[in-house]
């Protein structure tokens, strides 16, 4: 666990988690995006998890890590998130995650199970959660299992089945999930672009919105923004001819999460 805890932290602090992709680190995450910089400026404490698998990848396909305390990666991120609670100072009602590629799976993982640790989350050229379950997969495995069909795309559900399977992984709750972006790339060769709107019909039917407006270039030049609802808990930027992965546009991240 790598944690960044800035000398003017708030009292109690807003924790983001942000997540490295599958080859990355927790120094890599660090380095490669502005979040610590920014934690300087405005008090948040960021943890950044570091995969403990061969090829750094998240475990997202085994049963225990999909499910609230079934163990596996998002349990140990959640542990995370507690010991920073407690040892620094953390925020227990501010905490967010984002994350890329694998992060970015991770990051709809801990959203769906684990809604009442993460107040809201970003996810930067993922897959919705539960896309990527394998069957033969366990937590601690020293490679995650990989799932080829929703890498490339092709598992494709209803609204209903993808809400239906993220409930299935806390059934017992009935709060307020976490609100969330959906980045993706129109040129991912990756994780594939389909994924972008199955991760959208997906958050859609589990917050119960329907799409409201597209609003072209939005942040940016090439980008549209999906907007849910009144727009306050499900948007979609997607990214025209912007490969894997998306870059992390940290200033709307902080916006979204509620940090200034």
């Amino acid at each position: 666990m790598y944690t960044y805890v800035p000398a003017n932290k708030k009292s109690p602090a807003p924790i983001i988690v942000a997540m490295h992709y599958c080859t990355g680190s927790a120094s890599a995450y660090f380095t490669g995006t502005q979040y610590a910089t920014l934690a300087d400026k405005l008090g948040f404490i960021v943890i950044y998890p570091e995969s403990p698998s061969s090829g750094k990848c998240w475990d997202v396909a085994s049963k225990a890590s999909l499910t609230h305390n079934g163990g596996g990666d998002s349990k140990t991120i959640v542990n995370m998130v507690d010991y920073a609670i407690t040892t620094y100072g953390g925020d227990r009602e501010r905490v967010f995650a984002t994350g890329s590629s694998s992060g970015a799976m991770m990051t709809n993982v801990l959203a769906g199970a684990y809604p009442d640790v993460f107040k809201a989350g970003s996810s930067y050229s993922g897959v919705p959660d539960g896309c990527f379950y394998v069957a033969s997969a366990t937590a601690g495995m020293a490679t995650p299992g990989w799932n080829n069909e929703c890498a490339n795309g092709k598992s494709v559900k209803t609204a209903q089945q993808w809400g239906d399977l993220t409930r299935s992984y806390y059934p017992d709750y009935n709060g307020t999930y976490p609100k969330m972006l959906i980045w993706h790339g129109t040129s991912d060769n990756t994780l594939g672009y389909p994924n972008f709107a199955e991760a959208l019909k997906q958050w859609s039917n589990v917050m119960g919105l329907t799409l409201k407006e597209d609003i072209s270039n939005n942040p940016q030049s090439g980008y549209t923004k999906k907007v849910y609802g009144d727009g306050t808990q499900l948007i979609g930027y997607s990214g025209q001819g912007v490969g894997h992965t998306v870059p992390v546009h940290e200033s709307i991240d902080l916006a979204w999460f509620g940090i200034s």
